[in-house]
């Protein structure tokens, strides 16, 4: 009897590595001029000082964000959401207009990966050369250089992890307990983790990221539409494909394209597709591609463009780039923009109009109202006063809302700036005075050296049955009646 065959199914393709050779023009000088910029933001912004503080700190253990100029609390936190929004829908926009640029340039994944493949390129040499060495085998040569290169990867990926975990803790002194090895146990988690994560995706799993874990290229195609600008290859000039000599001029019947399939628009893209097939959705917008065929374009004397970016529209219809341009303001693009304006201006107007005061009453439910002496009724509350204002003030607390209702408790006090206090506070009302069960009232709590600071916050005023209100209840009824 025979043995059945076995056959093993893979579920997924073995990854094939990819070995982006360097390229240079127009976008890889706007690509690096991204990385620098965002870089500097980056790492610079937890040094910035502003207030005798760190300008950019998100104090979780305090509870206070720290925005230059801005102190956000836990209450404040729709600002954040609505921070987030604008970036999110700023996002679709510009993927709407200009595809996936921000993939190309800005993202973190692609910015940390240029840079940790500048790092490879120049410990290990240029593309060929990292071919060739991966294939030896072990020796002196291919150990320095692949230590090296792990240790400055790990480098820049311990002061990345660092850096992050300055946002939240203040750097100064994190860069000091990490010296004498002083850090909590969470600093230490988010440092390393946050390092692994640098070192993982951008040394290692590079294009993995963008193709198979990044939600963005999955749902891109939703944004776009046939007048969104994309990195295409020119079918009508480009094919047939071929070599051909320098300043050959192609025969009238079209038998030749200007494409000579050198390959180098594959050999520079980080994903390692051919942009000749079409757009995919892991073309991440780099535009490597571009100035690979531009380079080859010129010295073959053609003109540049084969690869460029364009719109369907434009590639099927013929469209000059001014034609492209005027789709660029279609109705979806305008109601995008006026939408997104609208968010953008409410959160400003609503971020520079709040009061930097805030207050919130508690009232003593232990002590639902008592008569005190005099026979007058007095409830007792808690203030939770916070001062977001990073200047101290002077405050004066009154209350009203019945006859004669006064504070018997002291009606001012001092509060730092970017502090917090419990304040309790008595308030009564002389007998006969409100109505027998709940009386509405409220605190107002105003800065006495800076008038447009004030809070109105509403509470009850509890006043119990038969305490001095038989005669001023059934006037109460008969009003009522």
């Amino acid at each position: 009897m025979s043995t059945p065959e076995v056959s093993v199914i893979k579920m997924y393709a073995a990854r094939e590595e990819i070995y982006p050779r360097e390229i240079k023009g127009r976008y890889a000088t706007l690509r690096w001029l991204c990385v620098w910029l965002t870089q500097l933001v980056f790492y610079g912004l937890p040094w910035l000082q502003w207030n005798d503080r760190q300008a950019l700190l998100f104090d979780l253990g305090a509870r206070k964000f720290y925005i230059f100029g801005i102190v956000l609390w836990p209450q404040d936190f729709i600002y954040l959401a609505v921070l987030l929004i604008i970036c999110a829908y700023g996002l679709f926009l510009v993927t709407a207009v200009a595809g996936r640029v921000w993939c190309g340039f800005a993202c973190p994944q692609t910015v940390y990966t240029e840079i940790f493949m500048w790092i490879e390129r120049k410990i290990e040499g240029t593309r060929s050369a990292r071919m060739r060495l991966d294939k030896q085998a072990w020796g002196i040569d291919k150990l320095w250089r692949k230590s090296a290169k792990h240790l400055v990867w790990g480098a820049v990926a311990l002061w990345t992890g660092l850096t992050f975990v300055g946002y939240f803790t203040p750097v100064r002194s994190l860069i000091g307990a990490v010296a004498s090895l002083g850090l909590g146990p969470w600093e230490w988690f988010w440092i390393l983790f946050y390092s692994l994560a640098t070192y993982g995706n951008a040394g290692w799993m590079r294009e993995q990221v963008c193709k198979y874990m990044c939600p963005y290229a999955r749902f891109q195609s939703s944004m776009f539409d046939k007048d969104t600008l994309i990195i295409t290859y020119d079918t009508d000039r480009g094919e047939p494909r071929g070599p051909r000599a320098k300043k050959t001029v192609a025969p009238a019947a079209n038998v030749q394209g200007d494409c000579i399939d050198c390959s180098m628009c594959v050999q520079v893209c980080p994903t390692g597709i051919d942009i000749r097939d079409g757009l995919q959705y892991e073309c991440i917008g780099c535009a490597a591609c571009i100035d690979a065929c531009n380079s080859v374009m010129a010295k073959i004397d053609l003109p540049a463009g084969l690869i460029r970016y364009s719109t369907d529209h434009a590639i099927t219809k013929k469209w000059s780039f001014a034609q492209m341009q005027a789709r660029v303001l279609r109705p979806r693009v305008l109601i995008y923009t006026a939408i997104l304006g609208l968010i953008i201006t409410a959160f400003f107007v609503s971020l520079f109009m709040r009061t930097p005061l805030k207050m919130d009453v508690i009232r003593d439910r232990g002590s639902m109202g008592r008569e005190v002496e005099d026979g007058m009724i007095e409830n007792v509350y808690r203030l939770q006063i916070m001062n977001t204002d990073e200047a101290s003030h002077h405050f004066k607390i009154s209350v009203a809302g019945i006859d004669g209702i006064a504070l018997a408790s002291p009606d001012e006090l001092d509060l730092e700036g970017t502090g917090s206090r419990a304040v309790p506070v008595r308030v009564r009302v002389a007998a006969g005075e409100g109505r027998s069960g709940s009386n509405k009232i409220s605190f107002t709590l105003v800065a006495t050296d800076h008038a447009s600071q004030q809070v109105t916050e509403k509470a009850v005023f509890f006043v119990p049955r038969g305490a001095g209100h038989d005669d001023h209840d059934k006037h109460d009824k008969h009003d009522d009646h």
